[in-house]
């Protein structure tokens, strides 16, 4: 039954579109139906998400009309087009990724999808800031719509397989040709089930035009993977007595202070890593200006950092929390050594000699050394080729994402968790309380996920799956578990699109395990050629290098109070933005409202998106995120003329 118009709903409730179509409208939004569309409007107002079920010859015409049904006739630059892989009863996905003018601080995207002879469209027209804050919300419209008459998969019930020799080879060839499809230089992966290992092994080389293939062996960072182990550091504290899942974080350390007084005060140990305090993301202060700063400036960072939803009302991720998790909780193991010495030894002495993780570290330098994988990402053409790494070299919040390790270590951790606490060899390494606590649901992530302490629990097929994900330029990897089922996996990518990959190979281990619908094959294929349409998409309407009469209103130096000095040069023709710690090669691009933005268009980098501008007679440049807004504004009396750009 629809709601009436306007309606509030109290909790997350399953609906259906005007043809019939399921989807769940999340707790807190108003929905009212308007023929065919069924409007779903944020509780902060002005921010929507549309299904409407038209009929039109094709998707885009599809897209075209519901825009119109909604009174929006005209609509931002189309960016790409992009296509997904059949799934949930439908066929021919289209996803339409748009941009919008930078003033307007908006997010807008369209889907298309056919179920028979009709087209059902998805249309999100929402502020930025409430797409970052909302988006487990909005990402379950997304994810749970199935068309008319389809039964979503369930495993429930099911024994899984034994992994035998077929049913590895099955997994083995889905990883290489998900390599070939992506254009990823190199995977490692491991399996494990019922303790024992079924596979460990490498695919494609460590480095494009170098001839060492990746292993068993082959160092990779872990990016977010890093949260599961320093979560496992602190539960290894929790079980010693040291300290408590509800110690606050003002016990531990004195100066502890979020940008809100009463957050604060509620903060404890488990909130630093549960991804429920209520604070945005805020990651640009330590992706810019990063080489000077120590563990404890980024503590303090802590303090410009104001929460945008209420306690553990929404998931919103936070990698500054979780930093400050792994830092307190060496404070607490080694409290006479600064925060970062202390985290390191703590991760050293509590996790990685314990588990025999004898390849895994926290140092960058060492990591690079012997077997290491490099990191890979696809040019503006399409081409891989080496990424920005300088990017991933930052420290200041080493504990949400800074370490490095191989399959055959990971598969470790990994068995660990499968065993509930004991090692390998029958040890007891932790109780099974301290370590199973952080499965426990602190907030969630969708109708059937949860996110714990540093871990993600997901129920959609009837089976529980334990999983974290990390990412980094030219980095995506992923580490599993079923724990009913006795089997885990980890898979680690040195390149972009490597997010692509380590998805569907989530899909891919339920399908050889339970026999499942095939799925995840066509995924990597459709994801593979969306990622390089999204490339060819941002070619298309950028201008690289750009134009002399946008060069010649550049300075040479920009400089932001918080992210630090932008040095503008020439480089054999090309633009470059160097911020010191890294640079970028810059595109531009005319906006719909007519300002001009600067694109960063160097291999991996996709996040730097500058306006430009003027403000008391000065040049400027914008760079914002979902809730911040950071301006670097040009040093000197003058705006630098193209002829003086090299330095």
């Amino acid at each position: 039954m629809v709601p009436s118009p306007s309606e509030v709903l109290a909790s997350d409730t399953p609906m259906t579109t005007s043809a019939g179509h399921s989807f769940i409208a999340p707790a807190a939004w108003s929905v009212e139906t308007d023929g065919v569309a069924t409007i779903l409007t944020a509780p902060e107002g002005g921010s929507r998400v549309a299904l409407v079920d038209v009929e039109a010859s094709d998707a885009e015409r599809a897209v075209d009309s519901a825009w119109s049904l909604l009174g929006r006739e005209t609509k931002p630059l189309l960016e790409a087009v992009e296509r997904d892989g059949d799934t949930g009863g439908w066929t021919d996905i289209h996803r339409f990724k748009y941009v919008d003018s930078p003033n307007s601080g908006r997010w807008t995207y369209a889907d298309a999808r056919r179920a028979d002879a009709g087209w059902h469209v998805m249309l999100f027209d929402m502020s930025a800031a409430v797409a970052e804050k909302r988006y487990a919300q909005w990402i379950m419209v997304y994810e749970r719509r199935y068309a008319k008459g389809h039964a979503p998969e369930s495993f429930a019930g099911k024994r899984a397989h034994r992994l035998d020799a077929a049913r590895v080879a099955a997994l083995v060839e889905f990883v290489e040709s998900a390599r070939v499809q992506t254009k990823v230089p190199g995977i490692s992966v491991g399996i494990v089930q019922d303790g024992e290992i079924v596979f460990v092994g490498g695919f494609g080389v460590r480095a494009l035009g170098e001839p060492a293939t990746v292993d068993a062996d082959t160092k990779f960072m872990i990016a977010s993977n890093t949260k599961a182990l320093t979560t496992l550091m602190l539960a290894k504290l929790v079980d010693e007595g040291r300290v408590a899942w509800d110690t606050p974080a003002t016990e531990l350390w004195s100066s502890f202070a979020l940008g809100d007084a009463s957050t604060t005060a509620k903060v404890q140990v488990k909130h630093l890593v549960c991804a429920c305090t209520g604070l945005p993301r805020q990651d640009f202060e330590w992706t810019f200006e990063y080489a000077n700063a120590s563990a404890e400036d980024s503590m303090r960072v802590l303090a410009t950092m104001q929460p945008t939803s209420e306690f553990g009302e929404l998931y919103q991720y936070s990698n500054p929390l979780a930093g400050a998790a792994g830092y307190l909780g060496g404070h607490v193991a080694f409290p006479k050594l600064g925060f970062a010495d202390a985290y390191e030894e703590a991760m050293r002495a509590l996790v990685f000699e314990p588990l025999q993780m004898h390849s895994t570290t926290l140092d960058s330098a060492e990591a690079q050394q012997g077997n290491w994988a490099r990191a890979h990402a696809p040019d503006l053409d399409g081409t891989m080729a080496p990424a920005v790494h300088a990017l991933n070299l930052s420290k200041a919040w080493s504990p949400a994402g800074a370490a490095w390790s191989t399959a055959r270590d990971m598969l470790r951790y990994v068995q660990l968790e499968l065993a509930e606490g004991t090692l390998a060899d029958g040890a007891r390494y932790i109780g099974a309380e301290a370590l199973l606590a952080r499965r426990i649901p602190q907030v969630s992530t969708g109708s059937e996920a949860t996110y714990g302490m540093g871990l993600e629990v997901m129920r959609e097929h009837g089976v529980t799956l334990i999983h974290h994900g990390g990412d980094l330029v030219g980095y995506h990897s992923d580490m599993m578990w079923l724990p009913e089922h006795g089997v885990g996996a980890v898979i680690l990518t040195n390149g972009a699109p490597g997010a692509v990959i380590v998805e569907a190979f989530r899909r891919k281990l339920l399908e050889v395990l339970f026999d499942g619908r095939s799925e995840a094959d066509d995924a990597v294929v459709a994801g593979a050629r969306s990622a390089y349409a999204r490339l060819a998409g941002l070619r298309r309407i950028v201008q690289r290098p750009p134009s002399s009469d946008v060069v010649g209103q550049l300075a040479p130096v920009y400089m932001n109070d918080v992210l630090g000095e932008l040095a503008v040069r020439d480089d054999a023709g090309a633009l470059v933005f160097d911020f010191g710690e890294w640079q970028t090669e810059m595109a531009s691009r005319r906006n719909p409202d007519g300002t001009r933005s600067l694109i960063g268009v160097s291999p991996g980098i996709d996040f730097v998106d500058f306006v430009m501008g003027r403000a008391d007679g000065r040049a400027t440049l914008r760079l914002v995120d979902y809730q911040h807004s950071y301006v670097f504004v040009e040093q000197g009396a003058t705006a630098h003329r193209a002829s003086r750009l090299a330095r």
